[in-house]
């Protein structure tokens, strides 16, 4: 796992650069969470209410 702090970045984001911010927290690439989300769109459950709780919770990179 990478160090780094869970922030939405300035840049390299599509919609709120929540999947983004994910990915550079955990090592990944940002295409292979945003996959993930989208498939797990598929199954049931608050997928979208819990984007959108990060969404507002997570901060924007300062850079």
């Amino acid at each position: 796992m990478a160090s780094t702090a869970l922030v939405r970045p300035a840049r390299g984001r599509m919609i709120a650069g929540v999947c983004a911010g994910l990915a550079r927290r955990f090592g990944m690439k940002p295409w292979q969470v945003r996959a993930l989300f989208v498939i797990s769109c598929l199954l049931p459950g608050p997928q979208i209410l819990l984007y959108i709780g990060l969404w507002i919770v997570m901060p924007k990179a300062s850079y």
